[in-house]
């Protein structure tokens, strides 16, 4: 039943899989609007869900409602210019579009909040379903964040590209930081901003739908835009609401001897494949030859995203199990080479980018897919089912 298949690789070691035999899931979860709002609502929905229906089912189901987002706004506005009054060649995303984001969003937010719960309900709890759940909202911290930026897309009352991309950045280091600060301290500080986050994103495309884009078309006192504030606000929410508390609470395991205790080096470690990303993507990008975030701005989104995920995804199998981070993962490598090819050869500098997100896709699937395979096969469970389940 859990045969290997021929394209599968063993990227777990012997080390990784007994360190998950002896994970023990561990959160703290502060947020008032998780906690006295979402939960209750969650412990309601989850009472619905038949008990034969994985966790990882749920899951699997919600990222699926962001992916479905994501290839819907890139089929409406692939470069981002559809709330351009300028740009006529570009038509306007038609609201249900925004409506039945909204929805999806709210699914993706639902099916997230309860695939725990249904896990608790049915006695199925594990490595492999945390594991699931996080590696694919590492992805998804890309997906919903690309689908925000066609509400304001690339108009006077909107930010720049280039600017999306830091943006972008943002997310996925507040993202990082999290497990990061896990990895030494044990413990999942899930933060604050995520549940605010999500909740905004849901209301900003119901109001979209009501009132299209148009409505985002204002400035406040200042000169300040629409577009520029949320920019504001999602570095502002890093700086004050995650950034500081992660480094109290690793600062707080230290003193009081609660964490991992590791040595500053190897404490470090994590941080250094995520610095080194950053680096070759936007020298790229900065001083691309034919400027192609300009040329294709969804598809540079779309490649970091992914490469991000999979090096996040390493980062949590190592938390998980209690081993030592990678600190050069491969899939570093094609972003090298293309970044420097694009120097040698700028004409086909796009070119690049599209190939090294089909390796990145390729790659990260992979990874995934032979990861829970191996999971499965360690702890003789099913992905998708519950085994021997007794009402």
């Amino acid at each position: 039943m859990h045969r290997k298949l021929k394209l599968e690789v063993e990227y777990l070691t012997e080390e990784h899989l007994t360190g998950f035999e002896s994970y023990k899931y561990s959160s703290l979860d502060t947020s008032p609007l998780s906690v006295y709002v979402m939960h209750p609502f969650w412990n309601k929905v989850v009472q619905f869900c038949p008990k034969w229906v994985a966790p990882n089912v749920l899951t699997f189901s919600g990222f699926l409602f962001t992916v479905l987002n994501f290839i819907l706004f890139a089929s409406y506005d692939y470069y981002f210019y559809a709330s351009s009054d300028d740009k006529p060649q570009y038509p306007p995303i038609p609201r249900w579009v925004f409506a039945l984001a909204a929805f999806n969003i709210f699914m993706a937010y639902t099916l997230d909040g309860i695939d725990g719960k249904q896990a608790r309900r049915t006695q199925t709890s594990g490595p492999l379903g945390e594991l699931f759940d996080h590696g694919l909202d590492s992805w998804t911290a890309m997906l919903i964040t690309v689908c925000m930026y066609s509400v304001f897309g690339r108009t006077d009352h909107s930010v720049s590209p280039l600017r999306m991309y830091f943006v972008l950045w943002n997310v996925f280091i507040n993202f990082y930081l999290s497990h990061w600060e896990k990895y030494n301290t044990g413990v999942l500080f899930l933060p604050w901003g995520y549940d605010a986050s999500m909740l905004a994103t849901v209301i900003v495309f119901t109001l979209t739908s009501i009132g299209g884009h148009e409505a985002w078309k204002f400035e406040l006192p200042g000169g300040v835009s629409a577009g520029i504030m949320f920019e504001m606000l999602f570095y502002v929410s890093a700086l004050v609401s995650n950034l500081p508390v992660v480094l109290w609470n690793i600062y707080k395991s230290y003193r009081d001897k609660t964490g991992k205790m590791r040595t500053f080096p190897e404490a470090i470690r994590p941080l250094v494949p995520l610095i080194l990303f950053f680096a070759i993507s936007t020298i790229w990008i900065m001083h691309s030859p034919n400027n192609i975030l300009e040329q294709d701005p969804r598809i540079i989104y779309f490649c970091i995203g992914t490469i991000f995920s999979n090096i996040c995804c390493r980062l949590i199998v190592s938390q998980m199990s209690n081993t030592r981070c990678e600190m050069l993962p491969w899939i570093l490598l094609p972003v090298a080479v293309a970044a420097i090819f694009s120097f040698i050869l700028p004409t086909v500098d796009l070119e690049s980018m599209y190939i090294v997100s089909i390796v990145a896709l390729l790659s990260h699937v992979h990874y995934g897919a032979c990861v829970v395979r191996q999971m499965c096969r360690h702890f003789r469970i099913q992905t998708f089912s519950i085994k021997d389940h007794s009402e």
